[in-house]
């Protein structure tokens, strides 16, 4: 059996190389016979592309709305000097930091002027610069993480490690692969029992990974790497445990590490934006029989949560309290519905897909369906509109919402659903609407945003805490 493992770095975690060499690439002893797929440092995808959470524009915002033409190209030399500004902080060598200056500074000044000669060439009526916006995200996503994999790589070369970068981005490269004969072009003659492979998260390749996972993409290159080489386990490291809740709403005393779960648990987080992993990444894994470990970067010690496809809790038991607190509930509701629910179903299902939102969840009845919806108010009032053209004679009314969830690899416990809510009713919350299905791995109430905190922490409190479970949830 194969004792190769395959694993990923976070943003976060790379941003501190001394834990990323201490407590992963040295811990326990042993460097070798694993791969490392890195992301960028923490931040600069958000400068390269856009702020994750708030949606401010960072080089490629700039770029694609082309509103002051300078402002994308100030944009790109200021991320340049904070590369530097890292390597500085990274590299006391003289030369070795001057030479990862170089290397960082060579791609940028291309992309500049790739760029530029893009933007002087669609300023032509016959040029559409709108259908090459997403290869220009891709090659400045691709900038963030050479220039990690390239320090770690060489930082690691000084450490003694036998380390060699692996460069998937696809620069300058004369073709395009698919992903799988990329990973088998870079990887496949490397002998892992004496060369540490350090790998950008970003892979070129004939797939688009940027088309169809946007920032997920590291961890579909990831994922095919593990699935590619047959590892035994594949690992990400982050700056936190899989844990029964979010620390910062219930308290870190209180939260606990979760030891194991399932695949189909991680799928749940993933819809609730809490991703382990992206669920096509997870896919390949799981259809693989790869178990996927996360591991906290900074307790090493800790063995983490292990994620598998078959993983079933020993007793019923709630094991993660989740949830979203800014959701839309949109009703549309129509007399004429009963009987052709089906109809409107699709309808809406087309409009949502062309609109690009996400419907965490969804519930109907004879003449009404209600769609719980993660977008901007932006967002949902197109959404309005267009169903209310779609669906002549229907009315639509929209209410802010939030989500709390519990979830168990197995919840088939009497009397659960009764607990849930009277620990609700016992803080008084009303519960707006609830869902639960047959499998009983979820459980799901909206309640009001202003209740969303105290429906995680007492729901944590009666149906988590009160186990006292020491370290894990089902140590291993």
């Amino acid at each position: 059996m194969s004792n190769l493992t395959v694993e990923k770095i976070g943003g976060t975690s790379m941003s501190n190389y001394q834990a990323v060499r201490d407590n992963i690439i040295l811990y326990p002893e042993d460097p070798y016979h694993r791969i490392f797929v890195v992301s960028a440092y923490g931040g600069i995808t958000d400068d390269l592309l856009e702020h994750k959470k708030t949606g401010q524009p960072g080089v490629y915002g700039l770029f694609a709305n082309d509103d002051v033409d300078d402002d994308w190209r100030i944009a790109l030399d200021q991320l340049s000097l904070k590369l530097n500004k890292i390597n500085a902080g990274l590299f006391a060598d003289d030369g070795l930091r001057t030479m990862a200056n170089q290397f960082i500074d060579e791609r940028i000044a291309e992309t500049k002027q790739l760029l530029n000669h893009l933007q002087d060439l669609c300023s032509h009526g016959h040029f559409s610069l709108e259908s090459h916006l997403l290869t220009v995200r891709e090659l400045l996503a691709s900038l963030g993480e050479a220039h990690s994999a390239w320090n770690l790589a060489h930082l690691l070369q000084t450490e003694g490690v036998n380390a060699r970068f692996v460069d998937l981005t696809g620069w300058q490269a004369n073709e395009t692969l698919p992903l799988d004969e990329m990973i088998q072009k870079y990887l496949g003659h490397i002998d892992f029992s004496q060369e540490l492979p350090i790998v950008t998260g970003y892979a070129h390749c004939t797939e688009n990974l940027m088309h169809t996972f946007d920032r997920g993409y590291s961890e579909m290159t990831f994922s095919r790497i593990a699935v590619m080489t047959n590892s035994a386990e594949a690992v990400i490291h982050k700056e936190y445990h899989l844990s029964s809740a979010d620390p910062r709403l219930v308290g870190e005393d209180n939260v606990v590490p979760i030891g194991k779960t399932n695949y189909d648990i991680a799928d749940q987080l993933a819809n609730l934006g809490m991703e382990a992993i992206h669920p096509r990444a997870a896919k390949g894994l799981r259809q693989a029989q790869i178990p996927l470990r996360i591991k906290n970067t900074f307790e090493p010690d800790h063995h983490g949560t292990l994620i598998t496809d078959d993983y079933v809790s020993e007793a019923p038991q709630v094991e993660i309290i989740a949830g979203m607190k800014n959701l839309i509930a949109l009703e549309v509701f129509d007399q004429d519905m009963l009987g052709q629910q089906a109809t409107y179903e699709r309808a809406l299902l087309d409009i949502i897909q062309r609109l690009k939102c996400q419907v965490v969840t969804k519930d109907f009845n004879a003449n009404t369906i209600t769609l719980y919806v993660n977008a901007s108010l932006k967002k949902v009032k197109q959404m309005t509109s267009q169903i209310e053209t779609a669906l002549n004679g229907a009315t639509i009314s929209t209410r802010k919402v939030s989500l709390v969830s519990a979830m168990g690899s197995d919840m088939a416990i009497q009397g659960l659903l009764s607990k849930a809510v009277t620990t609700l009713y016992e803080k008084g919350i009303n519960v707006e609407a609830l869902h639960q299905n047959t499998r009983q791995v979820e459980m799901q109430f909206m309640v009001n945003e202003s209740d969303f905190e105290t429906a995680v922490q007492a729901m944590h409190a009666r149906l988590i805490e009160v186990h006292d479970h020491g370290i894990a949830i089902c140590e291993h």
